[in-house]
């Protein structure tokens, strides 16, 4: 059986096709009592409506595209729980693309999404991306753009973010409260800007305590991985470098230097307390528990569809879309690290 169009319904129904699609889409000017007719046929046919053909019609795919650094990470699976939910409720298609961290590979899923004519595009920024003429591309086609997590100063878009530099300053001042005073960083890459904040937020911390800044106290996780956490832990035991505390740009390098301190015997936190950035849930499970400030991923992503939606709308009628940085508040979790 061939596909049946508007133009089939129409000439059942004797109606025009104007109208069979008005009552598809719910428009007001058409009487409750058609629009009620017009979706019994639809559904007792199994009509489905031609995606590209209502492209056409409404310049909308109802499709959208995600671009997460990272796949495997407990925090952007949440972002893009929240995504999904409410994506699923306006009856929009995602697509899901990684950039793995990759500068090169973001600018290709971007170009990809954008050759799908999807309506909005959300990205998490790559820790290598260096140029932002891909992005600046993707406001120029006029495709929505919302960024999350990790997003730059110079993007004329609304972005859904956290307060690193407050999140962290919040990390830092438990364990200063506790009486540390030799804290060690294992911070992010040089460039994203939520590693540079997070960095801010450590140095802002021992400054206003009056704590020294050493800056052979901070190390570089270029992967943020836990291997880097342990092999900082180490390096710091082999040099015999002074420390009673870690404050870690994110969960796994915290791990990886908890099990280096447990291997050498060294105890947490009674001698070196560690804490975390995420809240993955792995810092929940393992012993002794870590310390963390909570990233509310899920929040982050319905609130990031929330204003892809209400920038949707504002551009239908023609409004001026304002950008905003939103921002979605963290919380410290007290675990047995500290």
């Amino acid at each position: 059986m061939k596909n049946l169009t508007l133009k089939d319904i129409a000439k059942a129904l004797d109606i025009s096709v104007t109208t069979v699609s008005k009552a598809l889409q719910n428009y007001p000017d058409v009487s409750p009592k058609t629009k009620k007719r017009v979706k019994e046929y639809a559904e007792k046919v199994n009509f489905k409506p031609n995606s590209f053909a209502a492209y056409l019609r409404t310049h909308e795919s109802k499709t959208v595209g995600i671009v997460i650094p990272r796949l495997n990470h407990y925090f952007f699976s949440s972002i893009l729980r929240g995504i999904i939910t409410e994506a699923e409720k306006h009856e929009y298609m995602t697509f899901i693309l990684c950039s793995d961290e990759s500068y090169e590979l973001e600018k290709i899923q971007i170009e990809r999404l954008i050759n799908k004519n999807v309506d909005g595009i959300f990205l998490s920024i790559a820790d290598k991306t260096h140029d932002l003429g891909h992005i600046q591309n993707i406001i120029d086609k006029e495709t929505s753009l919302v960024i999350f997590d990790k997003y730059s100063k110079l993007t004329a878009c609304s972005s859904v973010v956290i307060d690193d530099q407050k999140a962290a300053y919040t990390a830092v001042e438990h364990l200063i409260k506790k009486g540390k005073t030799k804290i060690a960083h294992f911070r992010g890459p040089l460039l994203p800007q939520n590693s540079i904040d997070r960095f801010l937020g450590y140095r802002k911390a021992l400054d206003d305590y009056g704590l020294e800044y050493d800056k052979d106290l901070v190390f570089i996780c270029d992967d943020i991985n836990d291997t880097e956490g342990y092999n900082h832990m180490q390096t710091i035991l082999d040099e015999k470098i002074e420390i009673d505390a870690i404050f870690a740009v994110a969960d796994l390098p915290a791990v990886g230097a908890m099990n280096c301190l447990l291997e050498n015997n060294i105890k947490i936190p009674e001698e070196v307390s560690v804490i975390g950035f995420s809240n993955w849930l792995i810092s929940s499970l393992i012993t002794p528990s870590l310390s963390t400030i909570d990233q509310p991923g899920e929040l982050m992503g319905r609130k990031a569809f929330q204003v892809f939606m209400n920038e949707r709308e504002m551009k239908k009628k023609k409004k001026k879309v304002e950008f905003k940085k939103y921002e979605i508040e963290t919380t410290l979790i007290e675990r047995d690290s500290t």
